[in-house]
């Protein structure tokens, strides 16, 4: 039951308050008709307008960094706020959706003054809803994601089940409330951006020069934020980087300048702001780590890992030196059923062990201290690695028997030739998602059939495969059981372990049968395991590589996701109407390209991220080379200026074909290089004729404003349409993409295109 205590419940009336009167307040400078209200304030904003002639006109130095400026600051604020605020980090690409429609409502305004204060503004209140010390406002952010739990069929951490009812219904209203008007300041945030770009674009006066600029002012920007995360810089690098590049773009303006070297100051005070006087925090390349010590007395015997804000893991000792000095700490569970002990009942001293999902180590010293003759240890997060090697009170990494691998374990697995006597999955759930370009998390594409079966080689045919999850919900324990009893032809043992000192979790145990009857004729092991096996599973529709959304039961459009996304679109439908934008200035040609092109863009990063990994990196690489392809494809119209935009339709439906008819598998080469070549050849090929299209049907338009704003209001419905695939599955996002593609074409009509220079495109994914 939802219960909204006094100090939440006027965190959210000043939160709305101020989202909704400070959104007014900003939006104000780009209403068609002037509000008459606060003649004064209003003034005093227009006073902070500028053109961008003021800023000393076109050049070429200025729109490369604007590029740089605006790809940046849209990777700093989706990762920042979804891992600050948790609401997004389940709906990513919300925050994406936002930043596209101020890109492309600046894009509309191109030709109007431009005003820094909306983009300053949004970001000093976002600092101050996340860093400012008032406990009310804290408790709130925390419990937002909780308030979705009346439609919520995504299971998510912090996230209960709760029956539809009007307490909930006024819980899910108060997420709706604060989330709808921080949806809004983010949009306002990168019109200025938008303004800036859209102007330099119209007045390039070399075309091909001015696209390679920007282009490369976009891979400049995304290699940057990339570099920053992985020397885990944290948020107060970002906005100084940020903030010196918006100084140094406004400098021939005092006023505009001095407003933002202010604005983006505050903000580095604000995030720096540290959680607590013991509390270490971490920024990986993957999320933000808490990490807190436990005490008992003056003596450390534990600390917890928070990601995100939610609970993640724990480092514990369990030496025998330590369980002898603190029994009490033991007395519930005894240290032989701990439940990290537990696995090595059923297979004693194994010659060789994996980990995956090793954290910080606690799986690997458990192996070590049963035995194991070699542990390899694959963990994603380098920082956790480096944690786990500092902190952990066994020292497990610091072992001659262990390997350590920094890598995506569905990658692992599947990439791997090492057989293993013990396999184990350990409380593998990242709570984050991969990129914010896709609905997948980091660990969606490790529990799937393909990818059970793919661990399942790794395992000798008389060794023990070990599944250990955090079940809340029965429907998550029937998922597991029939995933494992699919791959492994029976049914798998189930028991669930106790918390004590140790976190509890569910066992799933399977593999060599011989083993595991062995280890039950045991008394002691079989009383143990029937004591602890009854509980409740439900069933849930498989998880494969086409639908790999584990946390939800069954394919569907989660009723969240619904409800926000119709009230996102009636804001930005609003937002429109109030800038003068009407439908008629809609160019549907752009707008179609655009939405094809997110959708395409969506299912290539998801298809690269199960061929090489969910990683930042593989992120990171696929954009820019989608980037790449399509300076190739402005090259070549360059050079072909008469190219029938007919063929380049034709390559379209032609590589969506293809690239929906070659199953994945087939691009599952040993040689690294290979794969890459095959999979990049034929999953990104049909950007390479979009792009072409782009180019030429921007040509055509003169490099307008319009049609950059109407290709960006198109990549706004592709994020909202990609979450269809929580629905259909990834494979019809390619299905989606090729008839939005024919929308486009028969958008066009057939008018041939001027025949013009070659245009520069708007930094971003979503410029074809």
């Amino acid at each position: 039951m939802i219960q909204l205590g006094a100090s939440q419940l006027a965190a959210i009336l000043v939160v709305v308050w101020v989202g909704v009167f400070a959104g007014l307040a900003l939006f104000d400078v780009y209403r068609a008709e002037r509000s008459s209200a606060r003649p004064r304030r209003r003034r005093r904003l227009d006073a902070l307008g500028f053109t961008p002639q003021a800023l000393g006109g076109f050049s070429f130095s200025r729109l490369a960094l604007v590029s740089i400026l605006g790809l940046f600051l849209e990777l700093l604020m989706i990762r920042w706020i979804s891992s600050e605020i948790r609401i997004f980090a389940y709906f990513k690409n919300f925050v994406l959706i936002a930043c596209f429609l101020g890109f492309g409502l600046g894009c509309y305004l191109c030709r109007r003054p431009v005003n820094v204060a909306p983009l300053v503004g949004p970001a000093v209140l976002f600092a101050l809803l996340i860093k400012l010390p008032w406990k009310g406002l804290r408790e709130l952010v925390a419990a937002l994601p909780s308030y979705l739990g009346a439609l919520s069929e995504v299971h998510m951490w912090g996230v209960p089940a709760l029956p539809l009812n009007a307490s909930t219904l006024s819980g899910l209203g108060a997420a709706l409330a604060v989330v709808v008007p921080l949806f809004g300041l983010l949009a306002l945030m990168f019109i200025p951006v938008g303004q800036l770009v859209g102007w330099y674009l119209e007045n390039a006066g070399n075309g091909i020069l001015g696209y390679s600029v920007n282009i490369l002012g976009s891979l400049a920007g995304i290699l940057l934020y990339t570099l920053l995360c992985f020397l885990d810089q944290p948020p107060a690098t970002w906005f100084a980087a940020a903030g010196a590049m918006l100084v140094l773009l406004l400098w021939p303006r005092a006023g505009a300048r001095w407003l933002a070297a202010a604005a983006f100051t505050v903000c580095v005070g604000l995030v720096s702001l540290s959680p607590g006087r013991e509390a270490l925090v971490r920024w990986s390349p993957y999320q933000k780590l808490t990490l807190t010590p436990q005490r008992d007395g003056d003596a450390t015997i534990a600390y917890h890992l928070n990601t995100n804000d939610s609970w993640y893991q724990q480092v514990i000792d369990l030496s025998e030196a330590f369980v002898r000095s603190r029994p009490q700490l033991f007395r519930g569970v005894p240290i032989e059923w701990n439940a990290y002990n537990v696995p090595y009942r059923f297979y004693p001293h194994p010659p060789s062990v994996l980990v995956l999902g090793a954290g910080m180590g606690n799986d690997v010293a458990a192996a070590l201290r049963n035995g194991a003759g070699r542990v390899v240890a694959v963990e994603i997060d380098p920082a956790i690695l480096e944690l786990g090697g500092k902190l952990h009170f066994e020292k497990p990494y610091q072992s001659p028997r262990v390997q350590l691998v920094v890598d995506d374990a569905r990658s692992y697995i599947q990439n791997s030739r090492e057989q293993f006597d013990l396999v184990k999955f350990s409380l593998l759930d990242s709570h984050t998602t991969s990129s914010h370009f896709s609905n997948i998390r980091i660990d969606n594409y490790v529990y799937t059939v393909e990818a059970l079966e793919a661990a399942r080689r790794l395992l000798r045919p008389d060794g023990v495969f070990i599944v250990k999850f955090q079940v809340d919900t029965p429907w998550i324990a029937g998922r597991l059981h029939d995933l494992l009893a699919s791959v492994f032809g029976r049914p798998p043992l189930q028991m669930q372990a106790e918390e004590s000192y140790t976190t509890a979790g569910r066992f799933f145990i399977t593999g060599s049968t011989e083993r595991i009857a062995h280890a039950l004729s045991d008394p002691k092991v079989a009383a143990y395991v029937q004591s602890r096996g009854d509980f409740q599973t439900a069933p849930a529709t498989p998880t494969t590589d086409d639908w790999p959304y584990f946390y939800q039961q069954e394919p569907g459009l989660p009723a969240s996701v619904i409800v926000i996304s119709a009230v996102l679109a009636l804001l930005c439908a609003w937002l429109v109407r109030a800038t003068g934008l009407g439908g008629g200035s809609l160019r549907w040609h752009f707008f179609f390209l655009g939405a094809g092109f997110l959708l395409l863009e969506a299912q290539i990063i998801s298809k690269m991220a199960l061929l090489f990994g969910t990683t930042w990196v593989v992120n990171s690489i696929v954009i820019s080379a989608l980037l790449v392809l399509i300076v190739g494809s402005n090259l070549l119209a360059g050079w072909k200026p008469d190219l029938p935009l007919s063929a380049a339709y034709i390559g379209i439906v032609v590589s969506i074909l293809i690239s929906w008819a070659v199953p994945l598998e087939k691009f599952f080469f040993d040689n690294v290089w290979l794969k890459a070549a095959a999979a990049a050849g034929v999953l990104c090929l049909p950007v390479f004729f979009a792009g072409i299209v782009f180019v030429r049907s921007y040509a055509a338009a003169g490099f307008s404003g319009e049609a950059l704003g109407s290709n960006l209001f198109g990549a706004l419905v592709g994020g909202l349409l990609e979450s269809l695939s929580l629905w259909t599955g990834l494979r019809s996002l390619i299905v989606l993409a090729a008839l939005l593609y024919l929308a486009s074409y028969v958008a066009l009509g057939h008018k041939k295109p001027i025949a013009a220079r070659t245009p520069p495109l708007v930094p971003g994914p979503s410029a074809s």
